[in-house]
């Protein structure tokens, strides 16, 4: 773990398990922190202007670790119509057949290890290892909202319309992000997701 000031109120970890390390930020809750913003291998500590960074960082760098990040309850569950455009290809990819792929990608259980790209778009950790596939060579220039996807280790869904690069394995009608709702979006760190499958 490295910790780096960014800025005159903010410190910058680099950690191999942001979303571990997340957990036991907000867990302590330290003195003038106002925010904790993990990423794919960094969390941003956001801090009160005045606040001692040297003292908040030594206290950071020791910190232990919980073992598993989950916000506790039942996981969200997604139902899932797999008919994506990628299937086919992510099959190939992975020397599976249609309905192996989908029994691996529901059969996971997820976490979502951080928020970015887009409102709301989690990266869901916990993708089977077989379905671990490249991004497309040539991004869409429009996804639809609710599409059900895959990128190297990770799983998501579109919340929003927008271009976008991963496989496509299926959709749900799910609403994932809605501005009018309180937080708006479902996901948020250590939120933990289940795909089932829906026809």
């Amino acid at each position: 773990m490295r910790v780096r000031r960014a800025g005159d109120a903010a410190l910058l970890i680099e950690t191999e398990a942001p979303h571990r390390l997340n957990a036991a930020v907000r867990g302590l809750a330290p003195p003038g922190v106002l925010d904790v913003v993990p990423g794919a291998g960094t969390l941003l500590v956001t801090a009160r202007p005045g606040t001692d960074l040297g003292r908040l960082g030594a206290l950071l760098d020791d910190l232990p670790l919980p073992e598993a990040y989950e916000t506790g309850g039942e996981p969200l569950r997604v139902p899932v119509v797999y008919d994506g455009a990628d299937l086919d290809e992510v099959a190939s990819l992975t020397g599976l057949s249609r309905e192996e792929v989908v029994g691996r990608h529901a059969d996971a259980e997820y976490v979502v290890a951080y928020l970015g790209f887009s409102p709301g778009f989690g990266y869901l950790t916990g993708l089977d290892e077989r379905l671990h596939v490249p991004r497309r060579d040539s991004p869409r220039t429009a996804v639809p909202a609710g599409s059900v996807a895959i990128a190297g280790p990770y799983g998501a869904v579109y919340p929003s319309p927008s271009p976008g690069g991963w496989r496509l394995l299926g959709r749900t009608t799910l609403r994932l992000w809605d501005p009018e709702r309180e937080p708006p979006s479902l996901l948020q760190p250590g939120t933990r997701v289940r795909f089932e499958v829906a026809t």
